[in-house]
């Protein structure tokens, strides 16, 4: 029990903040909702930066871990790709998409958040499995990278390939000038 306050008093207070956003988009992606295209974005976003990150930031250079990091990416950009979000409506004059409401936005961010903190916290608490848990870190660092990379292309693969709305006629009268009259327009002279 002593370990595990020590871990959650030395764990800097960003984390958390990170974690309750985390927790608070998943359970909002528990029903569908409207919102813009770039607010779908935040939390693939953070993932890719935090992905990244391992590979940027740490001061370790070695082909394993490299490796490592590209493997991760490579296996699960396709799992990305196939398991976008389901987008019921697009609104592209507006740039808003309404997505069908899933837990698996919740469970995912959990566990790729608790996966994450776990390698961080065995790589600076245990000397020893260090370069295992630095392994392991950047196949997971990779793996959240290349998964929500294939997430945003499905996504926008997605909003690109709706349907267009069909225009109504109303509409399309309404444009040239001649639904409140209900004549046809005026003739070119």
């Amino acid at each position: 029990m002593p370990f595990i306050v020590g871990v959650l008093k030395h764990t800097p207070i960003w984390v958390y903040l990170l974690l309750v956003y985390l927790v608070w988009q998943g359970i909002q992606s528990l029903t569908p909702r409207d919102q813009p295209l770039w607010r779908l974005m935040i939390v693939p976003a953070v993932f890719i930066v935090i992905g990244l990150s391992g590979i940027v930031l740490r001061h370790e250079a070695s082909l394993w871990l490299m490796l490592s990091w590209l493997a991760g990416a490579a296996l699960f950009a396709p799992l990305g790709l196939s398991t976008g979000p389901k987008l019921l409506a697009v609104d592209r004059e507006n740039g808003r998409v309404t997505r069908a409401g899933s837990p698996i936005p919740l469970v995912r961010n959990i566990v790729v958040f608790l996966l994450q903190y776990i390698a961080a916290v065995i790589s600076a608490t245990r000397p020893d499995a260090h370069l295992t848990a630095a392994l392991v870190g950047r196949a997971i660092s990779g793996a959240s990278a290349g998964y929500f990379i294939g997430w945003i292309v499905a996504v926008l693969q997605r909003y690109r390939e709706a349907p267009k709305p069909a225009r109504s006629s109303s509409k399309f009268r309404k444009r040239r000038g001649c639904l409140r009259s209900g004549t046809a327009p005026p003739a070119a002279a």
